[in-house]
């Protein structure tokens, strides 16, 4: 409790736990989301006055995530990332740590599929400390060799652990997949061949390449004027030097021209299932539709068709619901259930019978009104912290849509027509041509919708249980 004692003075307890609320669930009243800068470097900059806490929360988004793993070498934004906090040519790791407790700040940094992401939350009056350990670990982290064998250990063992999870199973055959050599197609953590692969150079060279002032967005939120924003950010971040930035070049996911079965053979009582195929990104003009169309479908919990259908009707799985993934390229579209082995295949025809309904019928207007009410009612939940409404700016200056993205959202829901959810499921939902991965006991399980595999086809991947596992 002593750094409560050092920032607050007087009963450190309920300061501490005013700050835990505010950092928690602080809330915003109507007003512009915030405003766009750009420095002479390339940076864009967004600013939100918060004043209603004595904090100030920074987003650094770099746009090279997975999406910039080199072939053979997956896992390599992200280690990138997880490296930064690591040590810096000037401040050991142990340094950092102290230095960061003795603010009571945080800071982390990790990787994803499309950016990697660097945040800092610190008490106003200490946000100098704060932005100068933060400026140290973006321009001059050290790729120390001891660092970077620790974190790759970490990160196999990992990886290894998940291996043991029939879902984390399920969801990654069903990934490579789908994606293929595509960088979509392997976690964002990486693989262990490709985590194995990686050099120091490696990782200096793409912090090099990609940690860029005109391939970032700064997000600032708390307690700051625009004038002390515009300060801290000329100061830390105006020196920063500019490079020419790679183009993007990503290899095609394979075809998925007919239905696909891969089953993973696991001695396990419930079979982890995952339906799906390619979807759209989410610059595509349809994502609004899709979003509801998902919404009804299976996204939304209770109110789902599949959740009404599969479990509440029939029995056959505790949990059952969909989703996509769309990001800067084209995603996933995937149902995930888990139900007894010998009723695998009802359940799987339940969720294309509910995909052949949303295709053929068009919702009521009863459920497309509850849709709508939830998705822009649940709206203002993306912004009611500032690490939220951080990220909500990050975001949106990512995808090019606006700040008045915020005003416009409502709308762009709201006018959808029950023909128009019809239209993206007959154009996007393929009954027909899916992959569906099965985890689960191979002799407890009934006949799939496997009759285009040939007999050889499918003794190679049903395989063995150790070699489908490992990955």
């Amino acid at each position: 409790m002593n750094r409560w004692r050092r920032s607050w003075g007087w009963c450190p307890w309920l300061m501490a736990a005013w700050l835990w609320l505010g950092l928690a669930s602080a809330t915003f009243g109507a007003q512009p989301l915030g405003v766009r800068h750009e420095l002479p470097n390339g940076l864009v900059w967004l600013f939100s006055q918060q004043p209603s806490l004595p904090l100030v929360t920074v987003h650094l988004l770099i746009k090279g995530g997975a999406l910039r793993d080199p072939p053979g070498k997956a896992g390599l934004a992200n280690l990138t990332a997880l490296l930064l906090t690591q040590g810096t040519k000037q401040r050991p790791a142990v340094q950092i740590a102290q230095e960061l407790d003795f603010l009571g700040a945080q800071l982390s940094s990790r990787g994803e599929d499309d950016y990697n992401l660097l945040t800092l939350t610190v008490l106003k009056k200490d946000l100098p400390a704060g932005l100068q350990i933060f400026e140290d670990i973006l321009k001059h982290p050290a790729m120390a060799p001891e660092e970077m064998r620790r974190k790759v250990a970490q990160l196999k063992a990992s990886l290894q652990s998940e291996a043991d999870d029939p879902g984390l199973v399920a969801g990654r055959a069903f990934y490579q997949r789908l994606f293929g050599d595509h960088p979509y197609g392997h976690p964002a953590k990486g693989t262990p061949a490709g985590l194995s692969a990686i050099t120091r150079q490696d990782l200096v060279d793409f912090h090099a390449r990609y940690y860029r002032p005109n391939n970032a967005i700064l997000s600032i939120v708390g307690d700051l004027t625009l004038e002390e924003a515009q300060e801290w950010v000329t100061r830390i971040f105006g020196s920063w030097e500019p490079a020419p930035i790679p183009a993007l070049k990503v290899p095609a996911p394979p075809p998925l021209n007919k239905k696909e079965l891969k089953i993973i053979n696991k001695n396990i009582t419930q079979a982890h299932i995952i339906w799906g195929h390619l979807a759209i990104s989410r610059r595509h003009p349809d994502f609004y539709a899709f979003q509801v169309m998902n919404y009804l479908l299976g996204g939304g919990g209770f109110a789902s068709r599949l959740m009404d259908n599969i479990r509440e009707n029939r029995g056959l799985a505790y949990n059952v619901g969909s989703s996509f993934n769309a990001g800067w390229e084209t995603g996933a579209f995937a149902v995930s259930l888990e139900t007894k082995n010998d009723k695998a295949d009802e359940a799987v025809a339940q969720v294309i019978q509910e995909i052949e309904r949303l295709r053929n019928t068009p919702v009521t207007e009863q459920e497309l009104d509850d849709a709508q009410s939830y998705l822009i009612g649940s709206f203002p939940r993306k912004m009611d912290t500032l690490g939220k409404r951080a990220w909500l700016l990050n975001y949106i200056e990512f995808y090019g849509l606006g700040l008045d993205y915020p005003e416009r959202y409502p709308e762009m829901i709201r006018r959808l027509r029950p023909a128009d959810i019809q239209q993206v499921a007959q154009k996007y939902l393929q009954p027909d041509k899916y992959l569906l991965v099965v985890v689960g006991h191979r002799e407890k399980l009934p006949k799939l919708p496997d009759e285009d595999k040939t007999p050889g086809e499918k003794e190679k991947e049903h395989g063995s249980e150790k070699g489908h596992t490992s990955n």
